[in-house]
């Protein structure tokens, strides 16, 4: 018998009591039940960018490297790595007993199958890429890059938190096209997904995967560190109405809620039985993306136009309400309070706000009243909240505004279309990030100006291109600061998006369960109280 085929036996054996029938395996089982943001529409991690599947990926899917709380990088599936001929060898050695929910075993060729898949889809992994000369299976166990010239930063690429994640998945369904979905999830993390207990919309299961072998050393630490599970379920419940999902919360229905809203958090701090906690210190940080590809936006003057209009306090308040300590303005193009972060050439987005004189600009520009399609989707509190503002600001800039109200699946679908807005296309969304997506030009999807290949909105800008390029040989953490000064000022001319401001998002659990971990919603570690 062939070892792989002998350890899936083994692995299958050691999963058996995932097969017991439910009445049996309820009468022991621990549940812990969660309402995510939004609803989880796509499965596939490296598939999409939304954080909900980002989040579901983490439950599912392991990686090679963890990030910890200073955003430095530890092994996780990896039991570690050596570097060789001046920087431009790496040799990634895998933990050994790794095991895929199927019960085959982890090998070093699943990983660079994933890894070449996920690097279709991400700018960083692409970077990455760029750099290799050959990645390849050097053994079961051995991950061997190959690069070009040295990239020192080769783990915080295969570690970073922001989406895509870098999924390790079996090479069967890494051979996927990036750009179509995996149809089945099967990972190698701590959890595994129960596909026929999911209820598009509505619901969505995982189990304690039993051959899940954390890591044996390091502490817990964001996605670093040993990932121990507690509960033998963990049930996503999706409840778009913020006030069911609080009292839901409140009288111990539900156990932990993602985004504890602003609306209600008055409510939720006096609530006895309930904790209010911000797990990422970076907060999350809102933007307004236009299609650079269609009128009226696909012209320069009329986007920098529209920055004399953009009142981030008022988009802020309405979101956040008026405790300033809630969030943060100005807001540029990296999160603030972070090493990249200045408030240099904000000029436009600073003083007093004149609409007359943006719709003088945007006229004088060559806007010839063209309908400006704004999506906005209706079931995100947060983004809906940011979409009326924007709505009315376009409004007052003399845009012939068309307010579309989506639900965030359709909106993540149309948001791809390149047509014009009458064939089904669009001129402008809403949206927001984790401030993490922003520390710097690595990860930061939305400033790239590499034109259709693009994140929607297709910006296109050969000197952000030049910019990021020279960003990544930067001799040190100073000229990197320089050339992202750089970088703001050039996004100001260009206008990939409009950067509307940085607030703080708590979330909310029960008093009940404690070991919750910071950066992004984990589901390991947590337990009961």
């Amino acid at each position: 018998m062939e070892r792989r085929t002998l350890l899936k036996g083994a692995g299958a054996a050691s999963l058996a009591t995932l097969a017991a029938p439910a009445k049996l395996r309820a009468q022991s089982m621990t549940t812990l039940r969660f309402i995510p943001q939004i609803d989880l529409v796509y499965l596939d991690p490296v598939y999409t960018t939304p954080y909900v599947s980002r989040n579901h990926g983490y439950l599912v899917f392991d990686t090679l490297y963890g990030m910890d709380s200073n955003f430095k990088m530890q092994p996780q599936m990896l039991e570690g790595h050596s570097i060789e001929n001046d920087g431009k060898l790496w040799n990634l050695t895998l933990r050994p007993g790794l095991l895929w929910h199927d019960g085959e075993k982890v090998l070093a060729r699943d990983c660079v199958a994933s890894i070449q898949r996920w690097a279709k889809r991400d700018p960083f992994g692409a970077t990455l890429m760029q750099a290799t000369d050959e990645l390849s299976a050097a053994d079961d166990r051995t991950i061997r890059f190959r690069l070009k010239y040295p990239f020192p930063l080769l783990p915080e690429a295969l570690g970073k938190i922001p989406s895509p994640m870098c999924a390790m998945m079996p090479e069967r369904l890494a051979q996927t096209d990036p750009f179509q979905q995996v149809r089945e999830i099967v990972g190698s993390g701590p959890f595994r997904f129960v596909p026929d207990e999911r209820v598009p919309g509505a619901r969505n299961v995982y189990e304690k995967f039993a051959g899940y072998k954390p890591r044996e050393t390091g502490r817990p630490d964001w996605t670093a560190g040993p990932k121990v599970v507690h509960y033998d379920r963990v049930v996503w419940n999706t409840m778009p109405d913020i006030g069911t999902a609080t009292s839901a919360l409140q009288a111990g229905e539900q156990d932990w809620m993602e985004y504890a809203y602003h609306d209600m958090l008055p409510l939720l701090r006096k609530a006895p039985n309930v904790e209010v906690k911000v797990l990422d210190p970076t907060g999350m940080v809102t933007m307004l993306r236009v299609n650079h590809l269609q009128p009226p936006f696909d012209n320069p003057a009329i986007r920098r136009a529209l920055f004399g209009a953009i009142d981030q306090t008022s988009f802020m308040e309405a979101l956040a309400g008026s405790d300033p300590s809630l969030y943060h303005v100005p807001l540029g193009f990296f999160a603030p309070g972070t090493p990249m972060a200045s408030e240099e050439g904000l000029g436009p987005l600073t003083g007093p706000r004149d609409f007359a004189k943006v719709r003088a600009e945007i006229k004088a520009a060559g806007y010839k009243g063209e309908k400006v399609v704004l999506m906005v989707p209706a079931d995100s509190p947060t983004l809906k909240s940011q979409g009326d503002v924007a709505a009315d600001m376009f409004q007052q800039a003399g845009l012939n505004v068309d307010y579309m109200a989506l639900d965030w699946g359709t909106m993540l679908t149309r948001r791809n279309r390149k047509d014009s807005a009458e064939a089904g296309g669009w001129n402008a969304f809403v949206t927001s990030w984790a401030g993490m997506d922003w520390l710097n030009p690595a990860g930061h999807i939305a400033l790239r100006g590499n034109g259709e290949a693009a994140y929607a909105g297709w910006s296109t800008s050969p000197r952000l291109e030049e910019l990021r390029t020279a960003w990544f040989r930067a001799p040190d953490e100073a000229a990197q600061k320089a050339i992202c000064v750089d970088m703001q000022k050039q996004a100001m001319i260009d206008v990939p998006y409009y950067p509307l401001g940085q607030y703080v998002q708590p979330t909310a659990y029960r008093k009940s369960i404690t070991g919750i971990g910071g950066g992004i919603p984990t589901f390991w570690n947590v337990r009961p109280a």
